[in-house]
């Protein structure tokens, strides 16, 4: 009684924490809606849900100014507008006695993000607003709390939402806009400046101007076409796209759409929010116009930003977009509007790159007025920033530079020796971050990335090598000479003339210029020499007209060492120009040198490792389970003694991965290690062998099971093995529970509310996921396997010897293992490509520093009371008070059956 007491009251705890934010988050009903609300949508009793309605489904992009008191202050000098977003979701929806008014639960999230260098994200969450949306009148009013952290402190929020133009359905044209105020006090901490929101509505979007986007004229070059909108809705979401102006422009005047009032000339553009028609071939998105590469400051100013829509025309193979501007009345959404959609844009999907082209969407954008027009500019030619963007088949690749670079290739490579191996084709050997100098000093670094290889394409977004198939590489041992293509990033040093360029201090600190510069040749394999001819854009003052806005006349060679090399070497290049000193675009000689590093086989050789440690630790479970087997045959009366939740747990921890077939050992996307591990030559002997390693010790752990259940089954031992399985049940249960649930909030708290200060990559998302949380507490729970028995024993207080000494102490010497192999693993930098992991996967356990540490000395703190409970008795390890209070209240039993 007294721990089943306990166990319940223990439970009770956990929950009441786990579900606090819910409590607190519900507290909204205690606001008085009527003082705020009553006067914009009166009040009224909810009669049913509406479940099948599409009303207030939500918004696309929502955007605020203000708040400062609360989220801080953005420093961007390109921040003028709306410097933060927000997320409006809608959480249930109720129809009321007034015809058109409805009863609205929401949730609402403001984020103001940092730098990606400098920073944190500083985020105020309000997870249930109430109130009620009128749909005739489009005025939507709600009431809420939030919460906002601040110095490390939690503040509590109490505000007022009030949305106008919130409409059941939407267009180009419709906006929505509003506040967000503080229900405290002005003299109170939590108190803050009204807000300003800026909403765009997606619900029931209707297509107004798409039939005006036919103007688009038929691409020059060759174009693919698709059939799939939704693959070009995906790679637009993703892309960044570099602005192209006319070379005799006027900044001032008529190059952007924007003309000189926004006090800079864009240099990029990017396309968000975009949203496909799900039966139509046609789209909604935004358009934003700024000078990073990288919005720095993800802020958004309506002065620069464009909401278009269009569709794909499959004659002409081309996609075509009307877009219209954000008017607004100073930095206020207050009677912001929609209008001017005299812009229109037109993408396409070039079949055929080129050292000269490498952008795989090319797009226009100009504008239907005349030259005289206010608000006229000149036709703007945008580029796709990657070279090689997924979802587009069949594009291919040029080579018009090959001639050039064979015939320097001859006059400077060295010579072949015996012996020596190079590489032969694999990207990961074939890419580097190199040292950039000159007369000994540095000037920057520079990437090299592989674009092509042959004629197959480098996908550098796939982890695998479906891209260089087995036509490529074969080729390329074969001929041991191939045409290679690259893509490299020239980071300058401030101050650092590099032909016409002299990069300026950037006003981000760490940021520097960076010239892109498009490479083509012929690299030998019998050498490691590689030659190429490199092309990069000019800039707009050195181009006199469209068909010079290229300087190839640049010169790269690189030498890599051996791979069989005894002592690892550096790998050796250099670029220069083949113009005269006395050309303005002329650079001096550079030096380029790297760290040889070849990943893939250093990765190969770590996952060849793992595999014969996967297979030693399957070999010893297997003898360990056997030997307890050989054991409890042996001593078949300590068989009652054995913990089947220790048993059942053991078991379950080989059975799912087979029956559910995720390879807990070969955890990750099986598509993303096939080229990995495939150029071992492995993966299906590795796949076989360990799964039949799984198999043998599941059987041995059933059979174990089987043995342990039918001796609990027997007469005589029946009651009292029974009763003390139950109480083990009773309170071990309800602890995994509670860490079940405790893993949970912590995932809710990370998902949902998102502290401030949080600012998770895509890794971080993975291992903050429900499923990488329940994957490692299985895994903790596998750590700790002897905690039922060391419970049981308590609750017996049996001194049998239940468990031989290889089992137990052998078996955690098998589960511990992998954690001392992480920390020897995260110390000595081990290579790790993503989803590689074939031993201690980080998704499969709680693996850190700390982890490694903790969960090894809890192991073995477990080994050492299953020992003393086994030589002492099971009580052992309680106080001696609590040990005699137990044999007191036999005694009495006892007592009375010897007297009679």
């Amino acid at each position: 009684m007294v721990m089943g007491f306990c166990s319940t009251t223990f439970l009770f705890l956990v929950l009441s924490i786990v579900f606090s934010p819910t409590s607190v988050s519900s507290s909204p009903t205690q606001l008085s809606y009527s003082d705020h609300c009553a006067s914009i949508v009166p009040e009224s009793t909810p009669t049913r849900p509406e479940f099948t309605t599409s009303r207030l489904t939500g918004f696309s992009a929502g955007y605020f100014t203000g708040g400062t008191a609360i989220l801080g202050q953005n420093s961007s000098s390109y921040s003028s507008g709306f410097s933060g977003s927000l997320t409006f979701r809608t959480r249930s929806l109720h129809a009321t006695q007034t015809k058109g008014v409805y009863k609205v639960e929401a949730r609402l999230i403001l984020s103001r993000y940092g730098t990606y260098y400098y920073g944190d994200d500083l985020r105020s969450s309000f997870p249930r607003l109430e109130g009620f949306w009128s749909e005739s009148s489009g005025e939507l009013c709600m009431v809420g709390v939030g919460s906002v952290s601040s110095n490390g402190d939690k503040l509590r929020l109490s505000a007022v939402l009030k949305l106008s133009n919130v409409k059941n359905s939407s267009n180009i044209t419709d906006l929505v806009t509003g506040t967000l105020e503080s229900w405290d006090s002005s003299d109170d901490s939590s108190s803050f400046d009204p807000i300003s929101i800026f909403f765009i509505p997606v619900m029931n979007y209707k297509y107004s101007l798409s039939s005006s986007s036919t103007g688009c004229a038929a691409p020059e070059t060759p174009s693919l076409s698709t059939n799939s909108m939704n693959s070009i809705c995906s790679l637009l979401s993703s892309e960044q796209f570099e602005l192209e102006y006319p070379h005799n422009c006027d900044p001032s005047r008529n190059c952007s759409p924007f003309g000189g009032n926004i006090g800079y000339l864009p240099q990029f553009i990017s396309i968000r929010e975009v949203h496909c028609s799900e039966d139509e071939d046609k789209l909604h998105v935004m358009v934003k116009f700024q000078n990073n590469s990288y919005d720095y400051y993800r802020t958004f100013n309506p002065s620069t930003t464009l909401i278009a829509e269009g569709s794909w025309d499959g004659e002409k193979t081309r996609l075509c977009l009307v877009a219209c501007r954000i008017l607004t009345d100073g930095d206020s959404p207050a009677g912001a509007r929609i209008g001017d959609c005299s812009i229109k844009l037109s993408l396409t999907f070039p079949e055929i790159l080129s050292i000269r082209n490498r952008s795989s969407v090319v797009g226009e954008i100009w504008s239907t007025k005349t030259v005289n027009d206010n608000g006229f500019f000149s036709k703007i030619v945008f580029r796709s920033l990657r070279t090689r963007i997924p979802g587009i088949p069949g594009q291919r690749y040029e080579y018009t530079e090959i001639q050039r670079a064979g015939k320097l290739l001859l006059k400077k490579k060295p010579a072949e020796k015996k012996g020596e191996t190079y590489p032969n084709g694999y990207p990961s050997d074939m890419q580097y971050d190199m040292s950039v100098r000159s007369s000994g000093h540095q000037m920057g670094w520079a990437y090299l990335q592989l674009i092509t290889l042959g004629d197959k394409f480098n996908d550098p977004y796939v982890q695998h090598l479906n891209s260089l198939e087995e036509s490529s590489v074969a080729v390329a041992i074969e001929s041991k000479t191939m045409n290679v293509s690259y893509r490299i990033s020239l980071t300058l040093n401030p101050d650092v003339k590099f032909g016409d360029i002299i990069p300026e201090s950037s006003n981000f600190s760490g940021v520097q210029t960076v010239v892109e510069i498009s490479a083509e040749g012929i690299y030998d394999a019998k050498t490691g020499f590689l030659c190429m001819v490199g092309c990069r854009k000019l800039s707009s003052s050195h181009q006199t007209n469209s068909s010079d806005s290229m300087d190839c006349e640049i010169l790269l060679n690189l030498q890599f060492p051996p791979l069989n090399s005894k002592n690892r070497r550096d790998i050796k290049g250099s670029m220069e120009s083949t113009r005269e000193k006395s050309d303005n675009l002329y650079f001096e000689h550079l030096d380029l040198s790297a760290y040889s590093f070849y990943g893939a086989r250093q990765s190969i050789w770590r996952m060849d490792f793992e595999v014969i440690m996967v297979l030693i630790s399957h070999t010893l479970s297997c003898v360990f389970v056997g030997l307890q087997i050989f054991y409890v045959k042996k001593h078949s009366n300590v068989l009652p003694s054995v913990s089947l939740l220790l048993l059942v747990v053991l078991t379950l921890g080989y059975m799912i991965p087979l029956v559910l077939n995720i390879e807990a050992l070969f955890s990750g996307s099986h598509d993303r290690q096939n080229g990995m591990l495939e150029s071992r030559g492995w993966l299906k002997a590795d796949e076989v062998i360990v799964r039949v390693a799984t198999m043998v010790i599941f059987l041995l752990q059933v059979r174990l099971l089987q043995l342990t259940w039918a001796a609990k089954l027997r007469e005589g031992s029946q009651k009292g093995s029974w009763d003390a399985e139950k109480r083990v049940l009773y309170l071990a249960l309800p602890s995994y529970i509670a860490g079940c649930l405790i893993a949970l909030f912590f995932n809710r708290r990370n998902n949902e509310y998102g502290d401030a200060g949080s600012n998770y990559s895509f890794l971080d998302y993975e291992q903050h996921s429900l499923w990488g949380n329940l994957r490692s507490y299985a895994g903790l729970v596998l750590d700790g396997f002897l905690f039922p028995q060391i419970l049981l024993n308590i609750f017996s207080s049996s001194t049998e010897k239940a468990l031989s000494h290889s089992f137990y102490v052998g078996t955690t010497f098998v589960r511990l293992l992998p954690h001392t192999y992480d920390l020897y693993r995260a110390h000595n930098n081990a290579i790790s490509v993503n989803g590689s992991y074939i031993y201690a996967n980080p998704g499969a356990d709680f693996y850190s520093t700390a982890w490694d540490v903790i969960i090894p000395c809890g192991g073995l703190l477990f080994c050492a009371i299953i020992f003393l409970q086994q030589r002492f008795g099971g009580r052992c390890i309680i106080p001696r008070r609590f040990r005699e209070l137990e044999t007191y209240e036999k005694i009495p039993a006892v007592s009375c059956e010897s007297d009679s």
